[in-house]
């Protein structure tokens, strides 16, 4: 294994910790909870949204905490779900007058830890409310979950939803809103290579040359088929195929379409990507409204990709327009 990398135990507080230094002036760091939240948090005019999930996948979720997106962020481990007391304990920090909102990956160990979290929270007076995302299209139920997997498409849903909070929706407007968009988005990705936790030291799993794994999940859980490398216009018609055909999307539709990078491949090969992506979207009718190419939702360093398609309306559209500061870009 060759990483930058002290004590591999320590890797993800140290990692929040210079995440927390690159940004004072809006990102505050709980040590004890591995909490990254807004510096400005809780504001009592709004609901505070919170997101865990494991570390390994940044930029999700800790660096897509600040204005107009979410309020906090409490990882777990490398691939690991958060604890129940780091999601308790950023649940009362976080608290407001108009509640606290989580959205959830749909994987069971970080939905039950959610879970959890949310009834003691609710023995204390808090409301709570949780939005599953599951946009994963390539498998109903893998390693880690029960149905399908929660992936880069949860962006749409944070953006979505903390574009909504900042104009001061209610609790329960979110859920049914989080609920309308993850509806309406679909995932698939397609991985080059393995990826090495730090804790682990060797790869999550063996990958010949020549192969590649399609449907991969985040945590390196098996997709639909393991097959000989294809060209890249070959594996977007694949893509494309698969996530256009689940909703369905037809034509006349406005999209938005997320390339997201794994973690190990170029920025170079995303654009690429997303210019035959756009292509077959053109070929079934179907207009790109707006574009989103770059690591959104990462896999340490997979080599590989992932394709979501997010069914656009004018509220929908509008709320992923609308202003947000986060450390890794402006949305």
């Amino acid at each position: 294994m060759k990483k930058f990398v002290n004590d591999p135990k320590n890797f993800v507080p140290e990692m929040l910790r210079g995440l927390a230094l690159a940004n004072p002036d809006t990102l505050a760091y709980v040590p004890a909870y591995n909490l990254i939240m807004r510096k400005d948090a809780p504001s009592q005019n709004k609901v505070s949204i919170i997101q865990g999930s494991g570390s390994g996948h940044e930029p999700a979720h800790v660096m897509a905490v600040g204005r107009g997106m979410l309020d906090g962020s409490c990882p777990g481990d490398v691939f690991a779900a958060p604890p129940v007391d780091y999601i308790y304990e950023a649940t009362k920090l976080l608290a407001t007058d108009k509640g606290v909102l989580y959205i959830v990956n749909n994987y069971t160990g970080d939905r039950l830890a959610f879970d959890m979290a949310k009834e003691l929270a609710e023995a204390e007076g808090i409301r709570v409310a949780t939005v599953m995302v599951d946009d994963d299209v390539a498998v109903k139920d893998s390693l880690y979950t029960i149905g399908r997997r929660g992936v880069a498409g949860n962006f749409f849903v944070i953006k979505a939803l903390g574009a909504a909070a900042e104009r001061g929706d209610d609790l329960d407007s979110l859920v049914a809103l989080g609920q309308r968009v993850n509806s309406v988005t679909r995932t698939m990705g397609i991985a080059l290579s393995s990826c090495t936790p730090p804790s682990k030291g060797v790869p999550l799993f063996d990958m010949a040359d020549g192969e590649m794994e399609v449907g991969i999940g985040i945590h390196g859980e098996p997709g639909r088929s393991r097959e000989a490398v294809r060209t890249a216009s070959e594996i977007v018609s694949m893509l494309v195929e698969a996530v256009a055909s689940d909703l369905p999307f037809a034509s006349g539709d406005r999209v938005g379409v997320m390339i997201n990078g794994l973690g190990g491949t170029p920025v170079s090969e995303l654009y690429l990507l997303y210019g035959l992506a756009h292509d077959e979207l053109e070929k079934r009718g179907i207009t790109v409204g707006r574009n989103y190419i770059g690591e959104y939702c990462t896999s340490l360093e997979m080599a590989g990709a992932s394709l979501t398609l997010i069914k656009l309306d004018d509220e929908i559209e509008t709320l992923l327009a609308a202003p947000a500061e986060v450390p890794i870009r402006v949305f």
